[in-house]
This record gives structure tokens, C-alpha cells and sequence, in this order.
């Protein structure tokens, strides 16, 4: 299974430009390539304009899986970077059809590029910055009088932004879908009982998950690939009336994958009070760790600074019924 994110494209375009909506005076670009973060679908696709994202079969069915969590709250996958894009005579012939007839301030851009002579006869590429959807409540730390920076061959990191394996496996994060836990449980989620514990285990083929970002232009190629492995599975009864309320279990590589079998284990949920005429909010999350490589090689060396674990999590409603005993 491969995963598509697809992007369309199109030039840029300022304010006082009349393809902008902005206020005269304003400098806020619309990125030259840009559209939905979809997530994923079959085939194989791309994110930015070179960037080809795939991910490793996850073991279950398209409405079985779901987009990677991450446990940091606080995390966010890159909003923009650099891309390699034009040659210097490429360069010329876009910023030349462009901006013909532009409007300030894009025609002083087009015009400052155009005084360096768009690097013509030196080694090296145009790069362009790249979005990666169409929020753009987040700031992008571009601005517009470096919409495209060059870069000699002898100088891969012009720009903090430039793309970079590190960003690559952030792409990747963020692209991952997971598998959603294959729980079943014992008793059958309709029919639990008080004062009886309730036995968790999994059923399927489920196992780590990889996703590669990866772009090969203009002889520029690099790629990151980040690697999610299943440690631990958390269930939580979805109320207070049980005891415990939450279980943890690690995760253990079996033959066929990763698996959990809660008949012996020392934690097991047992509910207290019957749901009445309801039902409880019985949920099941696992918790990936994710590590990330520098190619596309999942079983590469593991690189640094490393990435949060990752969450996917299924929910089902369960009814607790009180044990009948018929007295004779």
C-alpha cells in the first residue's frame, strides 16, 4: 500500500497584484505549489512539487487504519521549505512569464532577479519554497523577497529551510497512517459483566509500519524514512466504575507479528457497575515508537533529533450487564 498526497500548481502571486485578494501594500505570497494534505489513498504520489511519499503495507483494510497521532501535542510537521526547481535558464523563462506585466511589488521582484542575471552560466539550482497544504494560519518563516534562493552545488545548506532529510522524515510522520488496534474482547463487547474480568487480545496480521519521503531532480536526491513500531497497547473502560479503570500491556513480536494476550496478565479490567440502559466508551490505543533513517532504508542506522511516538486509537461502546442467578 502506498500512500499519495497530491499537490497542484501554479505561479505566485502578491498583493497589488489583481490574482491577489490582499490589501495594496501587502506582501503576503499564495505558494506558487500548493493544495490539500489529503493524507492517503492507493498508488503512488507526491507532497511539494518533487517530493514522492510511500508507506509499507500496515495490515489492515483502509477503514482500519487512521492518521498517526502524535503523543507531543505540542508537535507540528513543517509548513514550508525549499525545493530544487529550475536551472538558471528555466529561472529565466518562469520569472520572464510570470511577472510580464506584474504589478509592484512583483515587478521589483522579477526585476531584482533578473539584475543577477538568474545565476545564467554559473553550477548550481534555482530552489523554490513549497507548502505543504493550504493552512496557511501557520506562519511559513519564507518571505516573499526569498520566494526562490539560489544554490551552488558547493553550498547544500543556503537556507535553514532547505529541504533536508530531517524534514523529509517529518513529511513522512505526518503522512503515516496506522493501524487501528485489532482488539476483541472477552466476553463480546455486548454482553461484559459485573464483577467478571475482561479478557483483551488481538486478532490479525499486524506489525511495525514504514514511510519513505523521498525526491530525485535535477540531481538532487534524498530520502527519510520513518519507522513505527507497536510497544504498548492502553485500554481504558470508559468509566470510573471499574477497577482499574485503565490497563497497559507491552507488546510482544510473535510470528506473526506484534501481539497481546491479557488471559494471564496481572491487569485486566473488571467493571463494577452495569451500564444500565447505555454503554460505556470502551477504548483501545497503541502507542508506536518512531524512529527515523536517512534513505530509504527502514533498517538503516536510526538518526537524531528523534521524532515523538505516535498514537492510533479505536473505540467501540460496550454494555455491563449484572450476573443473573435464578434461585430455586
Amino acid at each position: 500500500m502506498s500512500l499519495v498526497i497530491a499537490l497542484g500548481a501554479g505561479t505566485p502571486a502578491y498583493a497589488g497584484d489583481p490574482s491577489y485578494g490582499g490589501d495594496e501594500g501587502d506582501v503576503q505570497p499564495t505558494p506558487p505549489h500548493s493544495g490539500t494534505d489529503s493524507g492517503a489513498s492507493s498508488g503512488s504520489g507526491t507532497i511539494g512539487a518533487h517530493i514522492r511519499i510511500s508507506q509499507s503495507k500496515t495490515g489492515g483494510s483502509s477503514d482500519s487504519t487512521s492518521k498517526a497521532t502524535s503523543s507531543n501535542a505540542n508537535w507540528k510537521p513543517p509548513v514550508c521549505w525549499y525545493e530544487p526547481m529550475y536551472t538558471p535558464d528555466e529561472y529565466e523563462e518562469f520569472i520572464k512569464s510570470s511577472y510580464k506585466g506584474a504589478q509592484e511589488p512583483a515587478a521589483s521582484y522579477a526585476k531584482k532577479r533578473a539584475d543577477e542575471d538568474y545565476h545564467k552560466g554559473d553550477k548550481g539550482l534555482w530552489w523554490q519554497v513549497q507548502f505543504r497544504n493550504d493552512n496557511y494560519t501557520d506562519a511559513c518563516p519564507v518571505t516573499p523577497a526569498n520566494w526562490e534562493i539560489w544554490v551552488p552545488p558547493a553550498q547544500p545548506k543556503a537556507d535553514p529551510n532547505q529541504l533536508t532529510p530531517e524534514i523529509l522524515s517529518k513529511l513522512a510522520y505526518n503522512s503515516t497512517k496506522l493501524p487501528k488496534p485489532p482488539v476483541v474482547l472477552s466476553p463480546s463487547p455486548d454482553q461484559l459483566k459485573v464483577n467478571l474480568a475482561t479478557r483483551v487480545k488481538f486478532e490479525g496480521d499486524f506489525d511495525r509500519v514504514w514511510t519513505t519521503a523521498g525526491i530525485n531532480y535535477k540531481g538532487v536526491e534524498m530520502a527519510a524514512t520513518t519507522v513505527a513500531t507497536p510497544v504498548a497497547l492502553r485500554v481504558d473502560a470508559g468509566t470510573a466504575d471499574a477497577d482499574p479503570q485503565t490497563c497497559t500491556y507491552d507488546l510482544v513480536k510473535g510470528d506473526n507479528g506484534y501481539t497481546v494476550d491479557s488471559k494471564d496478565a496481572a491487569c485486566n479490567i473488571t467493571y463494577r457497575r452495569s451500564s444500565g440502559t447505555g454503554t460505556y466508551p470502551f477504548k483501545a490505543s497503541i502507542t508506536w515508537k518512531v524512529t527515523w533513517t536517512d534513505s530509504a532504508d527502514p533498517d538503516g542506522p536510526a538518526q537524531q533529533p528523534g521524532l515523538p511516538d505516535g498514537l492510533s486509537t479505536y473505540e467501540q461502546d460496550v454494555t455491563v450487564k449484572e450476573i443473573q442467578a435464578v434461585n430455586r
